[in-house]
């Protein structure tokens, strides 16, 4: 039977794919927007810095500590990208989202899976460039190839994660074929799975099963345990496909962002190294919003994960903050392997 050999979760924001200078590009925006998720709540830029004034944001935020730490996401990356290597897989699913990239307000699927025979990408047109918000073009070499490049679908896997979803209650979308849509500001496969394409596998990428989940945008976003149980169901799949299939999983996403919450990070690595499902599933709604919401792709993963004998831990965490405010995303960086 085919058996998952590897358990991945990256976060694949634009922060990991700029540099420490081009980061500060999302300050304007940051400072202009009026309902920044934190701890359940919205506040505006300055009604941020008043309420963390005593964590001593502003050091953290200083170009010398955002290129430290910089650096340490890129050893980090570095790492996971040696563990996959090693790992030799045949076939990966990755649990990641969308942002408007593939679905469009028309239309966003809870949960989609892909089962076509390719899965392409390329690189934004000078057009999708200028309607880019600032900072986003930039990170592009982080998740979209040079050319236009097409990757191996699993159709097959695929097909057999679907079937085992809609008998575990599961009404998924199916998708055979990227959508191409002229006009649009992105094309192919959405960042989170081109940085794992690019930043993780090298560009080597194996034949491999996409699900994305809306986890942005409501009023269908699935919760915390509802995506835990979907990992759980592809699970299922995975060890009742035949052959001998050496499996990779990821969760592709996160961590706190775009006000970054260290203390709620760390609950999150706590429950996964713990394997508490309980702890991932009561996530409410109201901390599992905005970017942090991709965190939904962990616990996705983690529900695939959970049953398995891999073991590991955390490889690296990193606040990059932008701002006195918290404003930045947290990168952090885990995987658990055979014999941990």
């Amino acid at each position: 039977m085919a058996e998952i050999v590897l358990g991945i979760w990256t976060t694949h924001g634009p922060t990991l794919s700029t540099t420490p200078e081009q980061w500060l590009l999302r300050l304007p925006a940051d400072r202009a927007r009026g309902n920044h998720h934190f701890r359940g709540g919205t506040y505006d830029f300055d009604a941020l810095v008043a309420l963390r004034k005593d964590e001593r944001l502003a050091e953290q935020a200083s170009l010398v500590e955002r290129t430290r730490r910089a650096e340490a996401c890129q050893a980090a990356i570095r790492t996971l990208a040696d563990i996959y290597e090693r790992a030799r897989i045949d076939v990966a699913v990755i649990f990641g989202n969308d942002q408007h990239e593939l679905f469009t307000e028309a239309l966003m699927p809870a949960f989609t899976i892909f089962n076509g025979p390719t899965i392409w990408n390329e690189p934004a047109s000078a057009e999708q460039a200028r309607k880019m918000a600032p900072g986003i073009h930039e990170a592009e070499a982080g998740h979209n190839p040079e050319v236009y490049t097409e990757y191996p679908g699993a159709p097959e896997l695929a097909d057999h994660i679907i079937r085992q979803a809609v008998s575990d209650q599961f009404d998924v979308t199916r998708c055979a074929r990227l959508p191409e849509q002229p006009g649009h500001w992105s094309s192919g496969i959405g960042h989170a799975f081109g940085f794992v394409y690019r930043r993780i596998m090298r560009d080597r990428v194996p034949p491999n099963v996409p699900i994305v989940t809306n986890t942005f945008f409501p009023p269908n976003q699935p919760s915390a345990r509802r995506c835990f149980e979907l990992g759980r169901s592809v699970a299922r799949a995975i060890r009742s496909w035949p052959g001998d299939a050496r499996i990779a999983v990821f969760g592709s996403g996160g961590m706190s962002h775009f006000v970054i919450d260290e203390a709620f990070d760390r609950h999150l690595f706590d429950a996964l190294q713990a394997r508490d499902a309980e702890a991932l599933c009561t996530i409410g709604e109201e901390h599992l919003q905005s970017g942090t919401s991709e965190l939904k792709n962990w616990i996705a993963a983690a529900g695939c994960l959970f049953d398995t004998p891999l073991a590991g831990g955390i490889v690296d965490y990193q606040p990059c903050y932008r701002s006195e405010a918290g404003t930045g995303t947290a990168n952090g960086f885990m995987a658990w392997t055979q014999g941990g």
